[in-house]
């Protein structure tokens, strides 16, 4: 029996602030879809740049390349507090981008306007609630933000949601949450998702824009070191620990380690400091993240892990129905 490789079963989670050009380039080249928030930029017209730079080194890859390279994804912030969403999808139908991702608010105007083209749209969900607003809103696939998962998180466990999720949904489910290795994939497609998303993970390779510090701090942390919260963005998220002290918040305010506390939302207390570019997130994975490589030695060993747990799983599965 032939085993699977990836071959695009991962999608890299668009990361604010971490997921650039270089990042995109690389994951697409490896065959995995490479994503990134279009508010990465300042201004619209900053953010078109980057689509032209990234569909340009694509098409210049697959002009020199025997290999095609795999799509990118755009993730647009559908909500109120990002004004430029609607200037932002214009560029992304002007420029006919492969997959959009949309965060906060599944848009029917959304969805229409990139199945204009023949693009798909994915949804981010971190409740059953919200992936049956998505599933009405015509969308191609759900996004399920597990528990665990890096930046604004669920909290409901892989195999709820995805099981919650399927019993009404018959297109793809991306599942995301603490993925970290080719096991976790091989894991995730076994559980019932389609696709594995994989983000702190992405944020350790040298293609990132992630500070070094920031990285490093991913390398010394445990899940122990992540703390949940609305507090920090309004929104319940995973935060590092060292992060949040270093910025001066006061933790009993927040929430101990694992626990949410649904307060206000807080200013970070140091000044000069600013949320995300100084409060840095992560997700459970980080305890299994001891190194920085580049995205295609990442890659390369994923598949690996991939095929070996495929292959244990075949071989599990001979010798219970033997």
């Amino acid at each position: 029996m032939d085993i699977a490789t990836l071959d695009q079963q991962l999608r890299a989670s668009p990361m604010f602030l971490v997921s650039g050009p270089e990042l995109v380039l690389s994951c697409c080249q490896n065959n995995i879809v490479g994503s990134f928030p279009s508010v990465n930029r300042r201004t619209t017209e900053e953010f078109e740049e980057w689509l032209v730079e990234i569909k340009v080194g694509l098409k210049t890859y697959n002009e020199g390349s025997s290999k095609t390279a795999a799509p990118y994804a755009v993730n647009l912030v559908v909500h109120r507090t990002n004004p430029r969403w609607k200037a932002d999808l214009a560029v992304c139908v002007k420029h006919e981008v492969p997959i959009i991702i949309t965060s906060l608010g599944a848009a029917t105007e959304v969805v229409e306007a990139v199945h204009s083209y023949g693009g798909l749209v994915f949804h981010d969900v971190t409740t059953p609630y919200h992936a049956r607003k998505a599933a009405n809103a015509g969308v191609d696939g759900i996004i399920a933000v597990c528990s665990g998962a890096g930046g604004h998180s669920g909290a409901t466990n892989p195999f709820a949601l995805v099981g919650e999720i399927r019993a009404f949904f018959d297109k793809s489910i991306i599942l995301g949450g603490a993925l970290s290795s080719g096991k976790d994939i091989a894991a995730a497609l076994q559980m019932g998702a389609d696709y594995a998303y994989m983000g702190t993970r992405f944020i350790n390779v040298q293609e990132s824009m992630a500070p070094r510090a920031y990285q490093d701090m991913i390398v010394e942390a445990d899940s122990s070191q992540i703390i949940y919260t609305p507090s920090v963005t309004g929104v319940p998220a995973n935060f590092l620990r060292p992060s949040l002290v270093a910025a001066g918040y006061d933790l009993t305010a927040l929430g101990a380690p694992g626990k949410v506390n649904y307060g206000e939302k807080l200013k970070p207390p140091k000044e000069g400091t600013k949320t995300w570019v100084d409060t840095w997130s992560a997700g459970h994975g980080c305890g299994v993240i001891d190194d920085i490589p580049t995205v295609t030695q990442l890659v390369d060993r994923m598949e690996e892990e991939f095929k070996t747990s495929l292959e244990e799983t075949i071989q599990k599965a001979k010798k219970y129905t033997n």
